[in-house]
């Protein structure tokens, strides 16, 4: 684990933005379209670590924002290219846009200055979508990367982030996928290599404590 003065270099508020991967009520709300993940990011304590990020971003000025996979009743511009897209459109829960699916599940609270990006296509929270130009507009330089899942969008996030320049911290804790052994191995042998891997008291700890000069 980085020091806390190493961790709190990155994380300069200014120049730090924090993201929610898919933390919506049809991924991890008790009507999942995926219970087995659901239950995993619930158990493991990561959605309630995802909500004190998002708290503690709001007190310290961090920019928070939240990436939501969507898509439309007649499906038209999503992927079909992939196992995972044509189970999607399978399972009993659907996310489509406008419904109570595709918003941010509690206790994850959404501030008036929170971006919330929705997207309609792909694996990916940022490629393809506006979140990139949000960043680069916001002058971010770090970006905190939290939610599910371990298994695709997460690891999608992360090495996007990194292609495009950006340091990459994960909160360990604020993570999950399926099954619950997966994550930890998957962070230590993948993430780890290419991301500042913390856990949620460390990146709180930056966020509220007094910077170093």
């Amino acid at each position: 684990m980085p020091s806390y003065e190493q961790l709190s270099e990155l994380l300069d508020p200014p120049t730090t933005v924090l993201l929610t991967v898919e933390c919506q009520q049809g991924v991890v709300g008790p009507d999942s379209a995926l219970p087995e993940l659901a239950r995993e990011f619930r158990a493991s304590g990561a959605l309630g670590n995802v909500a004190r990020l998002v708290a503690a971003a709001h007190e310290s000025g961090v920019q928070v924002i939240h990436a939501i996979a969507e898509r439309r009743p007649d499906g038209r511009g999503a992927n079909r290219n992939a196992r995972l897209f044509r189970a999607a459109e399978r399972l009993p829960v659907q996310q489509l846009a406008g419904t109570t699916a595709v918003r941010v599940a509690a206790p994850i609270e959404v501030a008036e200055d929170d971006f919330v990006v929705r997207r309609l296509h792909g694996l990916s929270p940022i490629h393809g979508t506006d979140v990139d130009a949000l960043l680069r507009n916001l002058g971010c330089r770090t970006l905190i990367v939290t939610g599910v899942s371990a298994n695709v969008a997460v690891p999608n996030a992360v090495f996007d982030a990194v292609n495009l320049g950006y340091t990459a911290v994960v909160p360990a804790d604020a993570i999950a996928g399926v099954p619950a052994d997966y994550t930890p191995a998957m962070i230590r042998n993948t993430l780890a290599l290419v991301a500042t891997v913390a856990t949620t008291d460390e990146v709180l700890g930056c966020f509220t404590r007094p910077r170093l000069r």
